[in-house]
């Protein structure tokens, strides 16, 4: 499978991206879609997750309420919307696949076999 991911780019304090991962190669809407950040200097982390079907997700709590992740299958094509974005929230995003179909949604970076290239996101205070 190829992901690729997309929308990065430089914002202000507060402001709002879109990430975009296009996938091919595999039945996309049977796998959980993920997406993961890493900072500079730092390791890989959980941001959300999405079920094959869409009708679960999961957020980590430093983005919750400010990150919303969606799917749309007929485009193949996994979505990150960011709001109110940090400082913090600067790093390199990943979207990854994950191997097993019709599972329920994992946060853990290992269990993720199929990940795209990162796109770089920057917010300036």
């Amino acid at each position: 499978v190829q992901l690729q991911a997309s929308g990065g780019g430089l914002v202000q304090t507060g402001g709002s991206l879109r990430l975009s991962c296009a996938a091919s190669g595999r039945t996309f809407s049977s796998y959980n879609m993920g997406w993961f950040r890493q900072a500079p200097g730092k390791e890989r982390e959980f941001v959300a997750a999405i079920s094959w079907n869409g009708g679960s997700t999961s957020t980590a709590d430093s983005v919750k309420g400010r990150f919303t992740i969606s799917r749309d299958n007929a485009k193949n094509t996994a979505y990150l919307q960011m709001n109110s974005l940090k400082p913090e929230d600067t790093a390199v995003y990943y979207c990854a696949a994950d191997p097993i179909p019709y599972l329920s949604i994992r946060d853990k970076v290992n269990v993720y076999d199929y990940w795209g290239q990162g796109t770089q996101v920057t917010v300036s205070s």
